[in-house]
């Protein structure tokens, strides 16, 4: 769903990445039904980082989002002042179980829908209902290959998580 090329766009170092080719071996465990050209899986996690300021740096954390890597979600959370779900509109049952755990979590997050050369198939109505989001929770049109798109929905992230904490403190 394009994590890896997300943190790989905005990061200033080189980022770790934890991408192997798919074989035999991941039948049944990662679905391509959708995607028949994917030949690469993250296997662990991905690391990137952006310096917002001398003093304030930017850790990202691209997780796989099956079940397998769930037991690494809650160590990443410690300290997080949000996520991105990154949406791909052809694998939208895929997002259900991250923007639950969030939910749960109670940590701000952004929905960012993946458009591949621009396309988006579907408008923000839909993605709202379909992922039953409420109206607090941004949803960000980005291109993962993009720079500008990336920085522009970490913005997004970081202005909501900004003003989250501003009215849970009220």
């Amino acid at each position: 769903m394009g994590k890896t090329t997300f943190v790989g766009a905005v990061s200033e170092i080189v980022p770790l990445t934890t991408e192997a080719m798919m074989t035999d071996a991941s039948a049944g465990v990662d679905d391509v039904g959708l995607v028949p050209h994917k030949t690469t899986t993250t296997v662990a996690m991905d690391f990137g980082r952006v310096s917002l300021d001398r003093d304030l740096i930017l850790y990202l954390f691209g997780t796989p989002g099956q079940h397998r890597f769930w037991f690494m979600w809650d160590d990443l959370v410690r300290g997080a002042i949000g996520a991105v779900v990154l949406v791909d509109t052809r694998r939208l049952a895929d997002s259900f179980p991250a923007v639950d755990y969030f939910e749960e979590a109670r940590l701000p997050f952004v929905v960012g829908v993946n458009g591949f050369n621009g396309e988006y198939t579907h408008g923000e109505d839909e993605l709202r209902e379909a992922l039953t989001l409420g109206p607090q929770v941004p949803i960000v049109r980005v291109d993962a290959r993009e720079r500008e798109s990336v920085k522009s929905t970490l913005i997004t992230l970081v202005e909501h998580a900004l003003s989250s904490h501003v009215g849970a403190a009220r």
